[in-house]
């Protein structure tokens, strides 16, 4: 039996599923056991009640424009809680459309507004007839080389209080234009990548783990997990 345990809210993840994104949780619990933990996974979704409290961390994946459109109404029902969460520096790992929604709004590719609840200071905007698609490698100061794979038809401008996940070195990123790809504020990483993201770049999931594990149990000594090299899933 493990010796620590985290409780992970996976937000609408019935309906923000579209490239696979749930395998960041598979991702966690793979990496978490390689530090004597074990992850609760539990759904949170439409009308559910979501409190920051009662979780450690959490996963937003990706979706279509409908869904978003449908999620943009609930979820600002959650958005004071949310809220907490991200500024309590409890880790968030948020997938395309859940990066969108995390945001300000989004253009959707019908032109349509969808709202998002303004958590984290992005917007994003559409394409005419156009896709980013394909394999993408970026490049974080403290994380190295990170690789992944997008498919988004967005085009997000991230704000002051964000620092991008890493600088372009081939794909498009978060526009195109800027060579910035994804999101970090506070413990909150946002990214286009699919894939999913943490089976490639298990750093990322060692960062959101301790984290959790010293904001759930802050006098235990965790100086073996931090020197733990981690071992990818593939």
């Amino acid at each position: 039996m493990a010796k620590y345990h985290l409780q992970l809210a996976h937000l609408y993840g019935d309906l923000m599923n579209t490239y696979g994104d749930i395998g960041n949780i598979t991702a966690l619990k793979y990496y978490a056991q390689q530090m004597d933990t074990d992850i609760d996974a539990k759904v949170i979704s439409m009308g559910d009640r979501f409190l920051a409290d009662d979780f450690d961390l959490a996963l937003f994946g990706g979706g279509q424009d409908y869904e978003q459109m449908v999620i943009s109404k609930d979820i600002q029902g959650k958005k004071a809680e949310l809220v907490k969460f991200i500024e309590g520096n409890k880790p968030l790992i948020a997938i395309c459309g859940g990066y969108q929604l995390l945001g300000h709004y989004y253009i959707g590719a019908d032109g349509e507004k969808i709202p998002g609840i303004g958590a984290l200071d992005h917007y994003t905007l559409s394409q005419d007839h156009h896709r980013f698609i394909g394999d993408i490698v970026i490049e974080n100061p403290e994380l190295g080389k990170l690789h992944g794979f997008e498919n988004h038809n967005g085009r997000t401008f991230i704000g002051k209080s964000e620092r991008p996940l890493g600088t372009v070195l081939a794909g498009h990123g978060n526009n195109g234009e800027d060579k910035t790809e994804g999101a970090i504020y506070k413990s909150t990483y946002c990214s286009y990548f699919h894939g999913p993201i943490l089976t490639r770049n298990g750093e990322i999931a060692k960062k959101m783990l301790l984290t959790a594990l010293h904001n759930k149990y802050p006098d235990e000594d965790f100086s073996q997990q931090e020197a733990l090299e981690i071992k990818p899933t593939f």
